[in-house]
Formats: structure tokens, sequence, C-alpha cells
């Protein structure tokens, strides 16, 4: 999950390292530190906590050099600690490096080396590679060669940025499972473990494979395969500017990727859609004939893309006569799944670098199941592994609490759900055009949302204090409970529990008091009155009652202590609209809390580790 940052060049490595880290601080928070070479020596500077804590300790340096290595560390092996954080270095300081991922054999790697006489100082299993990578090194007197050998040693997942300390103008990459990406500028390159760190300097970007090894100079860039082959790669233009990864005068970025909602349907949609119809033809290349031989689909993810996944299917299934599941990544890869090739196995990730989703996508094309990635990752290793590959086009997402990527995946979703359904004969012209033209009015809808979004403000701040919620829905709602009391754990810590209302009597019922606010999520549908039985229960149990309601429903503001209303859309389409309040009320008690919103304790953005 750790970020990392790699600069070689005519610039001051330092300021592009901390320029990078900053970006990619999402990734990782617990320390952060730096390494320069400047000619005759490696400074290396580190500090608990945020960038900003090392930044003022590099003002007060002088820190000078025009290659450098940088870290934003999520503490794995070994606790939040100076010694712990990266960059680690051989006892000699000849070798300097960072890393992301896990070592998954560093133990043996350690007992050896330490047989060998090498004397450890950390409790991490990256100075285990820092050294060890120096032993070979010493009998190779090869980088890349070193390099090969390194990666048959290693096991697990690890993206690796190297300096020699007698080299001052080269930087060593190494990929296998971890994001790794490379960036080319005229007289300078780059690496990181994401594209947002690299947008101010370069848009050229190599996406790196499991089994890379790239050497960096000012001259250019060069890659080996894992055997030491050498490569052929092109560079991919990215279309992100700088602009999206800056907060654009908003307080956070949570705020500011919340109200770019509607931007992100209006470009996810785009051209998929013609006059009234989807159209998924240049991007899957599917025919009616091919089609028809799937027989089952499974949808896999982890967090808000499952929770977006559970949506998506309850609206496939309405209209599909196959066999739908949705199913937890990390669940998916250890169960007996029948797979083969007759299953359309469709894998949700906003980076495409999620490390159980990866591993589940592996094995369903192992088994011979036709592989569809929903990613926001261009170039990412879900996106290169699977045989098509569907963008959500959302630009980049900073904070770690997912909100707009959310939207995209559910318009992705939804899209694909109907294209299918035409594709299999089962969804009328006329029912397609109905869900585009509500589909098309949905940017315009959130945006009205939007417009009132301060009036949850004083609803969050009268029950910030809480320390636990319960989520409600039915149908459709059931999911986005869940995504809602997500939301609210991810960026405020206070417990919440989602639950099916229908379940209410089955046992949540008991933990009903006047302290304990109920969030439901009611729209006009078939089952409102159900669900509106389910608020008066709420009620009667002294517990304070939060709706989501459809406008002009006057029934829910009697027996509700607060309401929020959105737009009226066709019930298959209401999931897209009911979000935006579940993530603003989340985003403003987290503000009452004094929360650090954009990086909540304990999380990253990506989980590139299992």
């Amino acid at each position: 999950m750790c970020g990392i940052v790699g600069y070689v060049g005519f610039r001051n490595a330092a300021d592009i390292l901390l320029d990078g880290m900053k970006r990619l601080e999402y990734r990782g928070y617990d320390s952060a530190g730096i390494a320069v070479n400047n000619g005759s020596e490696v400074q290396i500077l580190k500090e608990i906590g945020k960038v900003q804590q090392l930044e003022d300790i590099v003002s007060a340096r002088h820190v000078e050099g025009h290659l450098g290595i940088g870290h934003t560390r999520w503490a794995t092996h070994g606790g939040v600690s100076v010694i712990n954080a990266h960059p680690h270095r051989d006892e000699r300081g000849q070798v300097v490096l960072v890393h992301n991922g896990i070592i998954e054999n560093y133990k043996e790697l350690r007992e050896e080396l330490i047989g060998q006489g090498v004397e450890f100082v950390t409790e991490t299993d990256t100075e285990v590679v820092a050294k060890l990578i120096s032993q070979i090194y010493s009998v190779k007197g090869d980088m890349i060669a070193s390099l090969v050998s390194i990666y048959e040693r290693l096991r697990g997942s690890f993206a690796l940025a190297i300096l020699l300390k007698k080299d001052s103008d080269t930087l060593y990459c190494v990929r296998k499972g971890s994001p790794l990406v490379v960036g080319r500028g005229k007289g300078e390159a780059f690496c990181a473990s994401d594209v947002p760190a690299l947008l101010p300097y370069t848009q050229d970007i190599f996406y790196m494979n499991d089994g890379d090894i790239a050497r960096l100079t000012p001259q250019g860039i060069n890659f080996w395969s894992d055997k030491g082959v050498s490569l052929e790669k092109s560079s991919q233009r990215v279309d992100w500017d700088l602009s999206m990864v800056d907060k654009g005068g908003y307080p956070h970025f949570m705020l500011k990727e919340i109200n770019e909602q509607g931007a992100v349907l209006r470009n996810t949609m785009g051209d998929r859609i013609k006059g009234e119809a989807v159209d998924f033809s240049k991007e899957l290349g599917w025919s009616q004939e091919s089609f028809a031989k799937i027989k089952k689909i499974h949808i896999v993810a982890c967090g808000t893309s499952y929770y977006a996944s559970l949506v998506a299917e309850r609206l496939m299934e309405g209209m599909l006569p196959i066999d739908i599941r949705v199913e937890i990544a990390s669940e998916y890869r250890q169960r007996s799944i029948h797979l083969g090739e007759d299953v359309l196995a469709i894998f949700v990730s906003q980076s495409g670098e999620t490390a159980d989703t990866l591993a589940a996508e592996r094995l369903a094309k192992s088994k011979g199941a036709l592989c569809l990635a929903i990613t926001n990752g261009l170039g990412s290793s879900l996106a290169r592994e699977v045989d098509h590959v569907l963008l959500l086009k959302a630009g980049p997402e900073i904070g770690v609490a997912a909100t707009k990527t959310f939207t995209g995946q559910l318009a992705v979703l939804y899209l694909l759900g109907i294209y299918m359904a035409k594709l299999s004969g089962a969804l009328s012209s006329e029912e397609e055009g109905r869900l585009v033209k509500g589909l098309l009015k949905l940017p315009y809808q959130i945006e009205e949302i939007l417009e009132r979004q301060e009036m949850l403000k004083p609803i969050a701040e009268k029950y910030a204090s809480s320390r636990d919620f319960l989520y409600l829905g039915r149908g459709r709602s059931f999911p986005l409970a869940h995504e809602g009391a997500l939301k609210l754990k991810e960026i405020s810590y206070i417990h919440a529990e989602a639950f099916a209302a229908g379940e209410l009597k089955h046992g949540p019922i008991a933990m009903l008091e006047s302290d304990i606010p109920v969030v439901i999520i009611a729209p006009q549908d078939s089952l409102y009155e159900k669900l509106f039985s389910n608020v008066v229960e709420v009620r009667a149990r002294k517990s304070p009652v939060i709706a989501i309601a459809t406008q002009g429903d006057s029934n829910m503001k009697d027996v509700a202590n607060d309401v929020f209303y959105i737009p009226s859309t066709d019930h298959e389409l209401y999931p897209f609209l009911a979000v935006v309040p579940l993530q603003i009320f989340a985003y403003y008690i987290a503000r009452a809390r004094g929360c650090d919103i954009d990086r909540p304790r304990n999380l990253a953005k990506s989980v590139t580790v299992e």
C-alpha cells in the first residue's frame, strides 16, 4: 500500500520527491523518508507521520542532488518508527532502496544473512532486500544481473526503487505484484506507485509488468525481463491533467470528488450511448452468437466496488435470463466455484491493482472463464490481464474513501447490464430507451442534490457525537445501506452496521435506543410500504431516524426526525441519487469530529497486498 517516488535528472531531487509523495499520501502515511545522492554521499532523512513533517526537516537541511527516492509508508513489518521508515540501506550505505509490498520469505532470508555475519537494525522485510541485493551485487558487479537474481530469490509482492551511492545518475526499478509506473521527460526520468505523482512533470507513462526491470538515467529508460532479456516497451499518453489532482478550492479531495459525480456520469456514459441505445460494440466486440455461450455471470470485487456490484446485480437479474452471483474477491479465490468457458467473470476494481481481485481474476482465467475488468486504472495490472476492459473515465480519485468511482462503476455496470440484456434478446428497445433516458437525466439530478448539500451539514452535526449507527434498506437500498455505513466508518471512525430492513426483527432491533441513530434509504418503490413500517418500528424504540426519501413523499417527514429528499427517477436508477447524500452525510460528520477525511487512519487507497 505504500507510495514510491523516484527521480533522476537536472532538478533538485528532494523537491520532486516531496511533491510526488504528497500526491501519493493516500497510499500510506505512517511515516515518510527520502534518500538523495549528491555525487559524494547519499543523504537519508526520515520521519514519523505525514509528508509535511518530513518536509519541515528537509527544509532545515541542505539536501541537494539530482538523483533520489522517496517513500510514504503504511506499516506492515515492524512498528511505526523512524528506524523502520524507508528508505533502507545495506551496512556500508552503498545500496539504498524503497519498497512497496510484502516479502513472504524475508524471515528465512534474514536468518541466512545473519548466519553469514550480516547485522540488522530494523524489524522490516525491506532491510533484508537491501542487504541481499548488496551481497549479490558485490559478487556479480552488474546491477541488472543482480536484480534478475533478486527476483528469483524473493517470494511475495514487491515494487522496488533502488539507487547506488557510487552512481549519481542511475535509478533502478523492479516490479512483482505491487504497482509501479515509469515516466519520461526531457533529460529526466521518474518512477512512482501511481500516475498522479508524475502529472506535474510528464504524461508519457510506461506501465511496468510483473518481472520488468528498469534502468532510468537522464539520457533515457531501458527495460529487461526477469530473465535479463532486453525489452522494448512503448509509453502511453495519460490524458489526466494536473488540475485533476489538485483540490480546486475545496477543503478536501473527498468533497471535490463528491461534487464531480455529475461530470463522471457524463464522461462514463459519453459515447457509450447512441441515441436511446447502449453501444459497447467498439470496446467488447461481442455478438449475439458469442454472448449466447455465456450461461453464468460472476461479479467479483472488494469494498465499495463490491457494494456497487451488489446494486448492479439487482438490475441485471431483473433483465437477464442468466444466473448472476456477486462475490467478495478474497472469498471467491478460496472457494471451489465452478468456472469454465460458459462463465463471464467481471472484476470490478477502482485501481486495477487490488491484490485479492487480481488473484481471483488469475484463477478465473486459468479455468477458462471470459474475463472482463471494470476499472479506473488505465494500464493497471487488471486492465492488462483480462480479455476485455471497460474504463470508468472518472479521472484520478485521491480521497481514500471512494465516492466518484462508486458512481462510475455503477454506471458502467448498468450500461453493461442493459447491453447484455439486449444481446440476449431479453430487453425490448422500448425498455432500453426508457432506461437510457433516465440515465441521461442523472447528472443533472445529482447536481441538483449537490446544490442542496449544505442542508445535510446541521443534520450531521446533530449526530456527530454518536458512537453507533444502523443503516437500513430493502432491495437496491440494501447494498446502498452497506456503502453508506462503510463511508461513515472509513472517515469518522464511528461504528456503523447495515442490515436488510426485513431483518430488523431478527436481531438488530434489540440494539435500538435513543442514542443510536438509524439511517434509512426509503425511495418510493414497490418496497416503500414495508420500509415505512420499519421506520415506525424504529421510532417506537426511541431511535432517531434520518431518512433519504423521494421528493413529494409527505408521509416520511411525519415519522422521521430528519429527511433529505432526492429527485424522483425510475426505480432502477435511484441508487445513483441516494448514494450522494450518504457520502455527504459521512463527510460532514467526519468534518465535525475533526477527522483526517482524505487520509483516514489505518487505510490506504489501493490494497495491493493481502
